[in-house]
């Protein structure tokens, strides 16, 4: 039990005014003896118990009267599981205030952002005096420190000054944070009050969040109708071998959520310039591959963005990417001994003229003392033996590729493939300078390798025909055949190991082991295979981040002196943390990267990459829990009870709680009491013989 005005208790001491009262009021009757009143005093005493009963009748009723008027007016309340609604002893309110994306939407009351700030500013100013009242929104600048306050003033400024934010947390995360807010509560009272449109995307995590006993929590329940967005949720560059002047595949995905079917305008920009435009038919709640053709013009990093037409959330309207058109690849020949490699590095020799190629070329015994991490991909011409196979798959792994070619020993090449992981090769089939024992039949045309080598205009080469070719046998799980003949043996097997791949040839480029150095594929191929091998990981390390999530950055080419700084899409620059490794410094950017758009790392006055950072696309649904079951959910987490109030009706404006207040009771107990007292009096007054 507690009272809103415990001051006016202090009345209570009213209730000995009828006490007093009646011990005054008692009368000694006067002695006088007659002869004989043996009759008279009998009924004298029955007639002073009756007088008795009812003295203390009218006494009890009339202390009870004065005492219930005192409490009635004390303003009694109920402590134990009251709500923010409900009038209370002073309380420690948590208000968690939902201002995430998916708040920008509007229905017809208006946006639920607002909604929010006006719902939120209602629970704060029906708070008491004594009260203490928390901020939480769900998503927060890194500069937010959540204070309690003893008055509404600052609360409801704070509120009203609430931005709809990208990175909000799960709303079962920020009730736990709200629970720790409370543990240090000025008041035993403890309240969380959530006002949000309950979001089922991002409406939990896995993290616990278990709340004390004495936590009570309420949801205050936004939006009125089914909500329609339709956003750009994806991009992703197909293209594996990304060069400049050549068609580079985009393809976007672009969702609509709930509403009707239609068709939306997308547009994909490059560096600011309208590239590509085209008409999207969108199914509701299906999400539509968009697919787009650019041409970048130069090497280098690239800035780019997928943009549909304008609705209601304008936040996911646009998608943004970093394209990077790498510089020519690094590399490095092995030609083994008494091996052919002229062929190899004819074809390849072709790009590097053209600048599509930085070539080395180096004997076998030279391998051990070459500093792989200068190159992006080793070529390997029949080599006897491999030296330090295991320093090869290593760079592999790290995004490296090596392209091997067999020798006179097919099997040397199996220390490689050992450390590799892959299978092996047992010895070869047929004869160099022999017949042909069969010819190649399928290529894997939706491999990277061979996309937009093979069109209509340029049909598929004729077979090539195999004289000798080693018999490779496949062990690795992650590996494919690019190239099938008719003798079973594999043309060309890849095998992928980390971030890099190999690409083991069945033949020598050599005539007397097939023809194929002689088919108009082979210079394309080769050149390629060095492009695709060189990608690595360049393509899969797109540099996407999320916003107000960070992560980390890979730069390359970065000069020692000058830190590096991130430039963000409004000019504003930051100096992130960052750290050296291996051929490249890594920038850890943190939660201050809060808005989309393309940010560039500059080292003074050089670009050495673009970072696109995008909001979560799980926040574009709009699709709402029902209240029920946000709050079974809720309750699952917390391990506390949940319930939900529709709307703020129990609410008033006036800055003191409303709802069913006790002093009524109390009010009714006094009245009871005195129309008790007045019918005693009467009554007993109009008996015979009182």
């Amino acid at each position: 039990m507690g009272f809103l005005n415990p001051f006016l208790l202090v009345g209570l001491a009213a209730a000995a005014i009828p006490i007093v009262v009646h011990l005054f009021n008692f009368r000694r009757p006067q002695r006088v003896d007659f002869s004989t009143l043996r009759f008279v005093r009998e009924i004298e005493a029955t007639s002073m118990r009756r007088v008795r009963i009812r003295q203390w009748l009218l006494l009890a009723l009339r202390t009870l009267a004065v005492l219930f008027l005192v409490l009635a007016f004390a303003r009694p309340t109920r402590t134990a599981d009251a709500g923010v609604f409900e009038e209370g002893a002073a309380r420690s309110l948590v208000l968690v205030l939902d201002n995430s994306r998916s708040m920008t939407l509007r229905d017809a009351q208006g946006a639920l952002i607002d909604q929010a700030r006006t719902l939120g500013g209602t629970v704060v100013e029906a708070t008491g005096r004594g009260d203490e009242r928390t901020l939480l929104p769900v998503a927060r600048p890194p500069e937010f420190r959540a204070v309690p306050y003893a008055t509404a003033g600052p609360v409801l400024d704070a509120i009203a000054a609430t931005p709809s934010l990208a990175g909000a947390e799960p709303l079962t995360a920020a009730v736990a944070r709200a629970g720790s807010l409370l543990e240090g509560a000025a008041h035993p009272r403890r309240e969380i009050v959530v006002v949000s449109d309950f979001q089922a995307a991002t409406f939990t995590d896995s993290a616990s969040a278990a709340l004390p006993d004495d936590v009570d929590v309420t949801l205050l329940p936004l939006g009125a109708r089914r909500q329609v967005n339709t956003a750009v949720t994806d991009v992703e560059v197909v293209s594996r071998i990304v060069e400049p002047g050549r068609p580079v595949q985009i393809e976007a995905t672009v969702t609509r959520y709930g509403g009707r079917p239609g068709t939306v305008g997308a547009a994909l920009l490059l560096d600011g310039e309208r590239v590509a435009e085209t008409a999207v038919d969108v199914v509701p709640n299906t999400p539509v591959r968009v697919p787009f053709t650019v041409t970048p013009p130069a090497r280098g990093w690239l800035g780019g963005e997928v943009r549909i037409e304008a609705d209601g959330a304008e936040w996911d309207d646009a998608r943004y990417f970093a394209l990077r058109v790498p510089p020519p690849p690094r590399v490095l020949v092995v030609r083994g001994d008494g091996q052919r490699a002229d062929l190899v590095t004819l074809a390849l020799g072709v790009a590097a003229e053209s600048g599509g190629v930085a070539l080395n070329e180096v004997a076998e015994g030279a391998l051990a003392g070459a500093d792989l991490s200068d190159y992006d991909a080793v070529v390997l011409v029949g080599p006897a033996s491999v030296a330090d196979p295991g320093r090869l798959a290593a760079f592999v792994a790290e995004g490296g590729g090596v392209l091997a070619f067999p020798g006179t020993d097919p099997e040397s090449l199996n220390p490689l493939l050992s450390a590799l992981g892959a299978g092996r090769i047992d010895g070869a089939l047929g004869e160099s300078d022999g017949e042909a024992i069969g010819r190649t039949t399928d290529l894997d045309l939706d491999h990277p390798l061979f996309a937009g080598v093979f069109d209509a205009a340029r049909p598929t080469p004729e077979a090539a025909d195999v004289r000798r070719i080693a018999r490779y046998r496949p062990g690795g799980a992650d590996e494919s055949t690019l190239i099938k003949t008719q003798t079973g043996a594999p043309m060309l097997q890849e095998i992928r190991r980390g971030e890099g791949s190999v690409l083991l040839f069945g033949v020598a480029p050599d005539l007397r082991w097939s023809d194929l150095p002689q088919r108009g594929l082979f210079v394309p191929l080769l050149y390629r295979a060095a492009a695709y091998l060189a990608a690595g990981s360049s393509v899969a390390d797109s540099g996407e981040l999320v916003a107000r999530e960070g992560g980390t950055v890979r730069v390359e080419g970065v000069e020692a002196g000058a830190a590096l700084r991130l430039v963000g899409p409004d000019g504003t620059a930051l100096t992130p943390l960052q750290r050296t490794v291996p051929g490249a410094v890594v920038l850890d950017v943190g939660d201050a990267v809060a808005r989309a758009g393309l940010y560039r790392v500059v080292q003074g006055g050089r670009t050495l990459r673009v970072v696109a950072v995008n909001e979560d696309a799980r926040e574009s649904d709009p699709a709402q829990l029902d209240p029920a079951e946000a709050a079974r959910r809720l309750e699952a987490a917390t391990d506390r009870p949940v319930r939900v109030v529709e709307g703020a009706a129990d609410l008033s404006a006036s800055g003191e709680p409303s709802g069913m207040p006790l002093w009524t009771l109390f009010l009714a107990l006094a009245l009871t009491c005195l129309v008790a007292e007045t019918l005693v009096t009467t009554r007993w007054r109009a008996a015979p013989g009182a």
